[in-house]
């Protein structure tokens, strides 16, 4: 328990394991990558911490995440970045393997299914970017993806994206639901991945956000997560 979040003592094997038997089961079900920001954020948003604890299997994707667990005397085998897990997922996954791609600007998840399909042969379900206008976009969007016969949905939202699976779970009815981030603009080669050593260091965000000014509000959110550590420690 970290943080009052139940995170699963699991590899990014046994994940993607977990995600492949999920979908073979029909009722939906939503798998969290929680890293330390999403858990800063839904200190002030009690619909998103309801949400997240709710999930189905929530796992450490973020090295302050595996800190945090170790202050409370839980120790996790290993971080699952919700890029890698994506990417075991559908190569596990192959041609048996529907997935809807939803989410980053327009083109991007297009781009993204399509190399999916190349690389692993997926199936493409269905594809929506995730810019909504009009406030009747979601429930149409959420009743295309229902009518897909999606096994899989991959959420490229940013921030709000499990609070928005969470809310449309059942309009949706995928048996699997994972809110990706920007993984899917890594998918399509819109975005590079960060240099190796930053990745087997954990220290992907910190490369990125020092590279870019407009994601350094991120570092108060950083340090507010050490404080609620430390404060729920005493």
């Amino acid at each position: 328990m970290v943080l009052d979040y139940q995170i699963a003592r699991c590899t990014l094997e046994q994940a993607a394991q977990w995600c492949i038997t999920a979908v073979l089961k029909p009722n939906p079900k939503l798998l969290v990558t929680i890293n330390p920001e999403i858990i800063v954020q839904a200190a002030d948003d009690s619909e998103l911490k309801d949400a997240l604890k709710q999930a189905d299997l929530t796992v450490a994707d973020g090295v302050g995440v595996i800190w945090a667990a170790k202050q409370f005397g839980y120790s996790l085998p290993e971080r699952v970045p919700g890029i890698e897990l994506m990417m075991r997922v559908l190569e596990l996954g192959g041609p048996n393997l529907r997935v809807y791609f939803l989410g980053a600007k327009p083109g991007i998840a297009q781009r993204a299914a399509n190399i999916a399909h190349e690389r692993f042969g997926t199936v493409i379900a269905g594809v929506e970017h995730g810019y909504f206008k009009r406030p009747d976009d979601v429930p149409k969007i959420t009743q295309n993806i229902a009518k897909s016969r999606a096994q899989v949905l991959l959420a490229g939202l940013g921030e709000g994206q499990e609070l928005f699976l969470h809310q449309n779970r059942n309009t949706l009815n995928v048996p699997l639901m994972m809110g990706v981030g920007g993984a899917l603009d890594v998918l399509s080669g819109e975005v590079k991945r960060t240099p190796t050593w930053t990745r087997e260091l954990g220290l992907e965000w910190a490369y990125r956000v020092g590279l870019d000014r407009k994601r350094w509000h991120r570092f108060p959110r950083l340090l507010r997560f050490v404080y609620l550590v430390w404060q729920n420690k005493k």
